[in-house]
């Protein structure tokens, strides 16, 4: 295969491919959300953007859940992966591939894979002893268990003691490349999670099993059909088969030939060690080239504790967002929690950040400046230009700066940091609005400085809407439209053209031709509601 280095223009990121087991829960959606924010983000710089998701519908976790549902596994995928995919559409998610691991296109991309690796003498067969957590679907040494062999992660289920032949990844022989690997300080981020992963693989790399048996829910070894392919070894190369375009032959060269590799993989720690170990150990056995990134965030907690079913404090993430609205919901994640960090959703908290940042500080500073711009000036933008203010100007000195202060931000995954920096111009603004008193030089019949006033804080709404609109795209449509811009930061095909980044990520393009909408709320003041 030829692969070009030539992709500077293209940007390929997944989200992980979701255990269909269940509904989708709050930490699913935290990860698509982020994704989704950055393939925005990226758009908005004129790149061709992928952004891939689906689900993982193999393994004998699968089975036992479809069969105690009384469901084939087949029949119980499909109930569930309609959550995914009405959920991702509330929470606004524009996803380009939706990659499911029981499309027929994917065995015939898992085939040609194996047959990769087996060429290379990377796999064999043996004796597998140990203790398997079917939650996790993977075999756990002795050091990850607790007391009782029970899983850390599951903490209130035994691991099953399995004996049987398997085949296996010689995963031992990609020791040393993988080390060399985790030297580019920008394969696994955050730091902490990198920490993690060179601290287990320096304590030696055990080859692991791919392979089932006395499991039907799944492909067959293509060697030897007795036995079923390890769910992981499967779902891991959805990444691969959600790469082919629709009328394409489900190969490797057609799915590798234009997005591949993968900019980033966005993931929760908990599946840190399948995409910084097996997954990249794979692709070198198979010689492709590796993912660029792979970024491992924390968990969510609420109100201070876990959550989990067992506890009764799960979060519903489609009550929450039927209750409070895509962008509300899209906004605290990101603005609250340090992404990487575990995080906490407390409802009192969210309400108050809500009210605060989105009402109170963004909204009510469009609409009273609007409202004073149809009352000192005829409704008209004043006639200003970034000309007309110095370099010292309280509001153009930050935003001059503020663009690329964002973007590596954003580049960065820092989404609290590009927030908080947003928001300063915001406040500083109402703070300039309230110190320059427009109303009281209008009263004086100072008409230019009530202009310059009105229209260096108008262009600071701007701005900031422009740059938060990755998180928040309904919010920042809303305000460009009253700015008089027809813009819909929903529409993929406006966003690079009508609105690039190198002119609009600027201070000071808000122009004297703009038609004014008529001022209205941008965001309702949220009333504490019980959610369950």
């Amino acid at each position: 295969m030829n692969f070009s280095d030539e992709k500077k223009e293209t940007f390929a990121l997944t989200t992980p491919l979701y255990y269909v087991n269940d509904l989708p829960h709050i930490g699913s959606a935290y990860t698509t959300i982020a994704a989704d924010v950055v393939a925005r983000f990226e758009r908005m710089r004129g790149k061709s953007v992928l952004l891939i998701t689906g689900t993982d519908e193999h393994g004998q976790k699968i089975q036992r859940t479809a069969e105690s549902n009384g469901r084939s596994p087949q029949e119980y995928c499909d109930e569930i992966v309609v959550g995914f995919v009405e959920l991702w559409q509330q929470l606004n998610i524009q996803y380009d591939r939706f990659i499911r691991t029981t499309d027929p296109k994917h065995e015939a991309i898992v085939k040609e894979f194996f047959q990769r690796v087996w060429d290379q003498g990377d796999i064999y067969q043996s004796q597998q002893q140990g203790w398997y957590c079917v939650s996790c679907e993977e075999f756990k040494e002795e050091r990850e268990l607790l007391d009782g062999h029970r899983c850390s992660i599951h903490i209130n289920k035994e691991a099953e003691w399995r004996d049987e032949q398997n085949y296996f990844f010689r995963l031992s022989r990609y020791q040393s490349q993988l080390e060399a690997l985790y030297q580019q300080v920008d394969f696994i981020q955050p730091e902490s999670r990198r920490n993690e992963v060179l601290s287990f693989v320096s304590q030696g790399l055990q080859d692991f099993s791919i392979s089932r048996v006395n499991l039907d829910w799944g492909f067959p070894v293509p060697i030897d059909p007795s036995h079923t392919l390890y769910v992981w070894f499967d779902a891991l190369l959805g990444y691969v088969t959600a790469l082919i375009d629709p009328d394409s032959e489900p190969t490797l060269e057609n799915a590798l030939a234009h997005w591949w590799p993968i900019n980033l993989h966005l993931i929760g720690k908990d599946i840190l060690r399948f995409h910084a170990i097996y997954w990249p150990a794979m692709l070198m056995s198979a010689q492709l080239p590796l993912p660029k990134r792979v970024f491992g965030h924390g968990f969510l907690t609420k109100d201070g504790q876990k959550m989990g079913k067992s506890l009764g404090n799960t979060l519903d993430p489609i009550a929450l967002v039927k209750r409070y609205g895509a962008d509300a919901v899209r906004y605290y994640f990101f603005k609250e929690i340090e992404f990487g960090k575990d995080g906490d959703f407390n409802e009192t908290r969210f309400i108050n950040v809500l009210n605060a940042d989105l009402a109170n500080d963004l909204g009510n500073l469009l609409n009273r400046t609007l409202n004073m711009v149809k009352k000192y000036c005829d409704r008209q933008v004043p006639n200003c230009t970034t000309d007309d203010f110095n370099s010292d100007h309280s509001l153009k000195a930050i935003g001059l700066n503020l663009g690329e202060q964002v973007a590596q931000a954003y580049e960065s995954l820092a989404f609290s940091r590009a927030c908080e920096a947003i928001l300063a111009l915001v406040r500083a603004s109402n703070k300039f609005i309230d110190e320059q008193a427009p109303w009281t030089l209008y009263k004086k019949g100072q008409q230019k400085e009530v202009e310059q006033v009105l229209y260096a804080v108008l262009e600071s709404v701007r701005l900031a809407a422009y740059l938060l609109s990755p998180i928040i795209p309904d919010i920042a449509s809303d305000i460009y439209q009253q700015l008089g811009f027809p813009i819909n930061f929903n529409d993929q095909t406006q966003i690079s053209s009508a609105t690039p980044f190198a002119t609009h990520a600027n201070w000071g393009i808000l122009s004297v031709s703009q038609k004014l909408g008529e001022p209205r709320p941008v965001f309702q003041r949220l009333e504490l509601l019980e959610i369950v």
